[in-house]
């Protein structure tokens, strides 16, 4: 069986490392793998490059002035085409295809006509909006009937003139539902439900979570508290990046109201954000650094996850690992790896009722809450899940 996965990156980000793990495991089940790919670089076998730096920022720029993100990158996208037939996959895998690195009609015309097995993995709602990846935040429902006069149109993917947010959902939606074997699997149950009231409901619908390496995240020791000369409670937050989505503008209110017995360390901010935050805040750059996240979800009392918008943040996933209860405001799938045994649930926005669990949670000693949260992350085994799209696998190709 040949598998061909089509993403924006490989082998970074959160996206872009699931697709090589499903990569791995299909070579370690003796099934060929390939990945198509936007940007970047990797190592991967069996890969194929799609975009050089300077035609993907011509692209970016297109999208910045017309609007039409996803319908440029003609030449790429015939290119891309090519080597699939080359490669003849007998199923093929699609992830993100926002990103400026494909055409979308260009490759759905083609799948269309190839006629074989498609799965697409869902990390976002771009495949169902006529312009952005989440809507929550503003909390806009015209993606369900149809886009019109955008409220973030200068929101990825960014238009600086024209709102093509019509014309883009009836585009998506005439070729998006042309398959006649599609399957769409999303890492959670919130995003399931919102596809299911979208123009995609009429195709079948799974729910594989995103996963995390076990043999990795467990708690450890570290000397972080003495290197920090931190004697008081740890509340920790990480993001990728951080922003008014990822709720970042609740971290220093959270962090005075706390006060001097408790140190924030926040992972992941720019420069920028580092000025004039409160002295109780330790800010961190962004890391690819895994030890020391570990080290740092392992010292921590509790982890929070403030965040707006979300699918299914693995961020959660790793502090449970670790051992650290999480808190998550309730936004989207943030919530569903969190129950009353490893963590708390609290309406967005409400810092009152956030403050008062992070200090309940650190009130108790940690080691009684550290067995139920690595319990919890179990259900969440990385290789347990990727299994899931092998089963898939062989369920569209006819392999059972």
């Amino acid at each position: 069986m040949k598998v061909l996965q089509i993403n924006s990156v490989c082998n970074v980000g959160s996206t872009g490392r699931i697709v090589t793990d499903i990569a791995d495991l299909l070579r370690k089940n003796g099934y060929e793998s390939y990945v198509a790919y936007g940007c970047g670089k990797s190592n991967e076998p069996n890969s194929y490059l799609m975009e050089n730096k300077l035609y993907l920022k011509f692209n970016i720029l297109k999208t910045r002035l017309f609007g039409r993100h996803g319908f440029y990158n003609k030449r790429t996208t015939k290119k891309l085409i090519k080597w699939i037939d080359e490669v003849n996959p007998d199923i093929i895998h699609l992830h993100n295809l926002h990103g400026h690195y494909l055409n979308v009609e260009i490759l759905f015309k083609y799948l269309k006509k190839l006629n074989k097995p498609v799965i697409w993995t869902l990390h976002d709602c771009w495949s169902f909006t006529g312009h952005c990846s989440y809507f929550d935040y503003i909390k806009c429902n015209r993606w369900i009937a149809g886009c019109y006069s955008c409220p973030q149109k200068h929101e990825y993917p960014n238009s600086w003139f024209f709102d093509r947010s019509k014309k883009n959902w009836e585009e998506k939606k005439r070729l998006f539902t042309s398959l006649n074997d599609l399957t769409i699997v999303t890492p959670s149950y919130w995003l399931a439900n919102l596809v299911k009231e979208s123009f995609l409901k009429k195709y079948e619908v799974d729910v594989i979570p995103n996963g995390i390496d076990l043999t990795k995240f467990k708690p450890i020791k570290s000397d972080f508290r003495n290197k920090y000369h931190i004697k008081g409670k740890i509340v920790l937050a990480v993001a990728f990046y951080w922003d008014i989505r990822k709720g970042f503008n609740y971290l220093p209110e959270i962090a005075k109201k706390l006060g001097e017995n408790y140190t924030i360390i926040v992972v992941g901010v720019n420069k920028n954000q580092k000025r004039n935050l409160p002295k109780n805040i330790i800010a961190i750059s962004k890391t690819n650094d895994i030890q020391q996240l570990i080290e740092l979800y392992s010292i921590a009392d509790v982890f929070i996850n403030p965040t707006l918008e979300d699918n299914f943040p693995t961020v959660n996933l790793e502090a449970l690992a670790c051992g650290t209860p999480v808190i998550t405001f309730k936004t989207g799938g943030s919530i569903e790896a969190i129950d009353e045994n490893c963590g708390y649930i609290v309406n967005q926005g409400d810092i009152k009722t956030l403050i008062s669990k992070i200090k309940e949670i650190c009130e108790k000693p940690k080691f009684e809450k550290i067995n139920k949260c690595v319990n919890k992350a179990k259900s969440y085994d990385k290789n347990r899940q990727l299994y899931k799209y092998i089963e898939l696998y062989k369920i569209k190709g006819n392999l059972e």
